[in-house]
């Protein structure tokens, strides 16, 4: 597709020990976004802490696809970690990201991030619990979902959105600058405080439905993620963000 503005959106892939998905993975990606993206645009892996061959898969696109495709590498884990590093160290208009397995049907993309481009709002996120999401996934991993999203809605009355985790967000710039650096998880709870923290403080967030097929090999604990997303959740609640 033949870009027609100078506006860029960096598209992030956190990944750990993800050898076998990442290679894949990013030549879909990329392909996609030759074909469909306006903008100018950049994939960007974010390595935490790999020990399998990831960050040398990571190394390897980069060289194979260069101005397309980067990569750092952090000595930490977590989601949260990898997204603000790599966030912080772009300088594109919007920057967003997707699991390494690209669960969410990549069709949703771009209309998740053109209101932000036309600077209509200020995050975007995929939801599977919107009206019209189409999500096929285990009956445990969609109660618990479930469970946790009403929480949530108990916890947070005036919350906008339906789905507080969903793999596949997109910020602006100014979010970047202005809410990045005060967002405190850097593992799985990094998605619910973006969008609460958002809400608290004025932003506005765009919520899509999506279609979302499960990975059966993620690498998510439900039961110790649970427990630091409620702890999450009270902090959140009885904290001011700055």
């Amino acid at each position: 597709m033949t870009v027609l503005t100078k506006k860029r959106i960096d598209v992030v892939i956190p990944v750990y020990n993800e050898e076998r998905d990442l290679g894949p993975s990013v030549t879909k990606l990329r392909e996609f976004l030759q074909a469909n993206c306006a903008y100018q645009w950049r994939i960007m892996v974010a390595d935490n802490a790999s020990k399998d061959r990831t960050l040398e898969i990571a190394k390897e696109l980069t060289a194979r696809f260069p101005g397309e495709v980067t990569f750092i590498h952090l000595d930490a884990k977590g989601r949260g970690r990898a997204l603000k590093a790599a966030w912080q160290s772009s300088d594109a208009d919007v920057v967003s990201y997707m699991d390494v397995d690209l669960s969410t049907n990549l069709q949703h993309f771009m209309p998740m991030i053109e209101p932000l481009m036309r600077g209509e709002y200020h995050v975007a996120t995929g939801s599977r619990l919107m009206p019209g999401a189409r999500v096929k996934r285990q009956f445990k991993r969609e109660v618990v979902s479930r469970i946790y999203n009403l929480i949530v809605k108990i916890m947070f009355p005036a919350r906008r959105f339906y789905d507080a985790q969903c793999g596949f967000k997109a910020v602006s710039r100014k979010i970047v600058q202005e809410l990045i650096p005060y967002i405190q998880d850097n593992a799985w709870f990094f998605d619910s405080e973006l969008l609460l923290r958002s809400e608290q403080n004025g932003y506005r967030v765009w919520e899509i439905p999506v279609e979302w097929i499960e990975d059966m090999d993620t690498r998510v604990k439900i039961v110790s993620t649970a427990m630091e997303d409620l702890k999450g959740l009270w902090r959140v609640r009885t904290t001011k963000l700055k």
